[in-house]
């Protein structure tokens, strides 16, 4: 008897043992941002596939359970709860407009878990329950700027921050007006326009840009705009005959998946700001793209920046997973702090301890293929900045999860009495 039930304890064992480790992907796979978001779903099923073809994760097979939030902004907040409650997922890989993550930060800090979101955004955050694998805008939108700013980006005087009307482009474009300010630019010299997600009708708005152009100082678009909007925006750039030569248009959501969908011709030399291009050769970039096609079946897929920010993310989950011996989110969170991963882009990527990656910067012209051609990059990673040192209010603020200070947006350490 005694031997019968030692058996089945031990038989139930090995079926809890073997229970799939639950990770959730939460990505529009409709409405206007599924052109951008539907790749990165793809993504984490190839990191998965690939998790499992080497035997899983702690001796446990990983599933990844896909919920489509439908570019529904509250409907996020929805499917993050089933995924969390419902599911027992132990982590999320998903978002990518900054209302979609403010949407959904309320239920991981609720419930203690952990999202990883993979896409360039604004700052002025750091929450416990989030690892921001995308660029802040110290990674992004000022080494642009500085760029056009440059003699190599065409010493740019006049300034359209041309953005869809939601928290991303808004609040950049608060840091990016700061900064032009402190260099000098009068206000007169920046022009602020915003259109709804999805928006289509081009022709006033580009007229007016290409108005605000004449003035005779050299001027560039500095664009967030977001999701499909950008495919009938680039046309009318080239419908009133707009080339990069005359007013070039830096964008920070339009990769090559973005491209892959526009007829490019008319749109080489206008650049995009990002960590990472499909374009970029190195040996970690071209096995990236080889795994893909693989994956894929389509050598035809393109790879992005939000792709390679989701493969850094999963990577370094996974080490923590590893690292802490367990899928514990408490656990997993303290493990994250100092990993690293090779990236696709050649560069040891780390995490720091404010939630936020430290990324090369580079700046790429668009090419008549679609892809881009690396014109400006940095030497050496930079360190994302949770917090911009244009808004005021921001620059007194300090992100670190590590003792003492133990927090997002402190003004001093929660624990600095006992660190003496």
């Amino acid at each position: 008897m005694g031997c019968a039930v030692a058996v089945s304890a031990l038989l139930a064992g090995a079926a809890q043992a073997a229970e799939p480790i639950k990770v959730g992907v939460l990505h529009s796979l409709s409405g206007t941002m599924a052109i951008s978001e539907t790749t990165l779903k793809d993504t984490i099923m190839m990191m998965v596939d690939d998790l499992n073809k080497k035997g899983g994760l702690l001796g446990r097979p990983v599933e990844a359970v896909v919920v489509d939030p439908a570019s529904n902004w509250p409907l996020f907040a929805e499917k993050a709860r089933e995924l969390v409650q419902k599911d027992k997922v132990v982590a999320v890989f998903g978002c990518w407009t900054s209302v979609s993550r403010k949407s959904v930060l309320p239920v991981f800090e609720e419930t203690n878990s952990l999202l990883f979101y993979p896409v360039q955004y604004e700052g002025e955050e750091s929450s416990r329950n989030v690892f921001y694998t995308g660029a802040a805008p110290n990674q992004q939108a000022i080494p642009a700027v500085e760029y056009l700013m440059g003699p190599e980006g065409g010493s740019v005087k006049r300034w359209v921050l041309a953005g869809t009307d939601y928290v991303y482009p808004r609040t950049t474009n608060k840091i990016l007006e700061a900064y032009l300010i402190s260099k000098g630019v009068p206000k007169d010299d920046i022009l602020i326009n915003y259109t709804p997600f999805g928006h289509s009708d081009w022709q006033t708005i580009v007229a007016d840009i290409k108005k605000f152009a004449s003035a005779g100082k050299k001027t560039a678009v500095v664009s967030t705009i977001n999701g499909d909007a950008n495919v009938p925006f680039y046309k009318e750039l080239a419908n009133q005959g707009i080339k990069a030569t005359d007013i070039p248009v830096v964008a920070f959501s339009v990769g090559e998946e973005e491209l892959a969908g526009i007829d490019t011709s008319n749109l080489v030399g206008h650049l995009a700001a990002w960590n990472y291009f499909m374009s970029v050769d190195t040996p970690e970039n071209a096995a990236f793209i080889k795994q893909w096609h693989a994956f894929t079946k389509n050598d035809k897929r393109v790879t992005n920046d939000p792709m390679e920010a989701h493969y850094i993310g999963f990577k370094m989950w996974t080490q923590a997973v590893l690292q802490a011996g367990t899928t514990d989110v408490n656990a997993v969170r303290q493990a994250m702090y100092g990993q690293k991963v090779r990236s696709p882009s050649g560069y040891d990527v780390v995490m720091n301890t404010n939630h936020h990656l430290s990324k090369p910067v580079m700046i790429g012209e668009i090419q008549s293929d679609g892809q881009f051609s690396v014109v400006s990059q940095t030497d050496d990673a930079i360190k994302g900045a949770a917090w911009s040192p244009y808004i005021p209010e921001s620059a007194k603020l300090t992100a670190d999860w590590t003792f003492p200070w133990v927090c997002g947006n402190c003004t001093e350490p929660k624990f600095g009495a006992y660190a003496k």
